[in-house]
């Protein structure tokens, strides 16, 4: 008896031909798994992917239940992007971007953008241990994990080049995580960037040297988590980043006398931004005096 398979179908299998797509890839690594099955592909050049979420997902304050996985490097919440330049951070527009790698990507040739939600087994597993692990200060249990992934995917100009990276968005339905995950990346001279922003630019980061097409392939051997390829944020509060440190010098007169206070709390703010800290991190010098006993 001849059967008939549905034409979704038959378009989704003759799409896995063309790219010779393999199913549920296991990326090296610190990536997550990743199926390229099941109709979760994003196949087309310059195109984005509605993704309607079974749970809502809270950026900053702002609760989402859906997202575009946009063929760019980039993930967009209220409408898709098409936008193959980024918007350097801060760009004072009024949307939300979480960008692992926003650059002009070209899969026409070679390269797979693939994306899955998952609610229960290992995958929560390993987001709950990973979220454990960079902040060991809490007590996490994750209930959802989005994971979208571009494999090795081409730029354009540029065709045969390579480069595999991930963005895995966690969340237990209180708190919510941003992972950023990177293998190889090819140099490119397109314009790159890396990292997120927010309504009016709020809260936005950018990680080190992405701005860079020739820098970018060192995103496989940096993190603000001490594991080479990673960058991990925390991203449901919309509150402002409150840090404390403390400052020994020989004479707080001498200090203020130079006006260097200002060119120190800068520095800090940079080496607190480059270890992952949000963009708006406030630094407040304040004079403690130790009374003898």
């Amino acid at each position: 008896m001849m059967r008939f398979l549905p034409q979704h179908l038959l378009l989704l299998m003759s799409v896995l031909s063309l790219n010779q797509v393999t199913t549920a890839q296991m990326a090296p690594g610190i990536f997550y798994p990743f199926d390229s099955v099941g109709g979760n592909i994003a196949v087309e050049d310059e195109n984005s992917t509605y993704v309607g979420l079974s749970r809502p997902f809270v950026f900053f304050g702002r609760m989402y239940h859906q997202l575009y996985v946009n063929n760019n490097g980039h993930l967009s919440f209220i409408q898709p992007s098409l936008e193959f330049i980024p918007y350097p951070p801060p760009s004072n527009r009024g949307e939300d971007i979480i960008a692992p790698l926003w650059t002009d990507i070209d899969i026409s040739q070679n390269g797979v953008i693939s994306y899955q939600e998952y609610t229960e087994g290992v995958v929560l597993a390993k987001a709950t241990q990973d979220i454990n692990l960079h902040f060991p200060d809490l007590s996490f249990n994750a209930t959802w994990v989005f994971v979208a992934t571009w494999d090795r995917v081409a730029y354009f100009y540029h065709t045969g080049t390579e480069s595999s990276f991930q963005v895995v968005l966690i969340s237990d339905g209180n708190l919510s995580f941003v992972l950023m995950n990177y293998e190889d990346i090819a140099v490119t001279n397109n314009l790159v960037q890396a990292g997120y922003d927010t309504v009016n630019s709020a809260r936005y980061f950018v990680i080190p040297d992405s701005s860079d097409g020739n820098s970018i392939p060192n995103l496989k051997n940096s993190s603000n988590v001490n594991v080479p390829g990673r960058w991990v944020f925390r991203v449901d509060s919309e509150q402002e980043t409150v840090v404390g440190l403390q400052m020994r010098v020989t004479s707080y007169l001498d200090l203020a006398e130079s006006g260097n206070i200002a060119d120190i709390l800068e520095k800090v703010k940079q080496e607190l931004v480059n270890r992952g800290l949000p963009s708006s991190v406030r630094l407040n010098l304040r004079r403690v005096e130790k009374t003898k006993q």
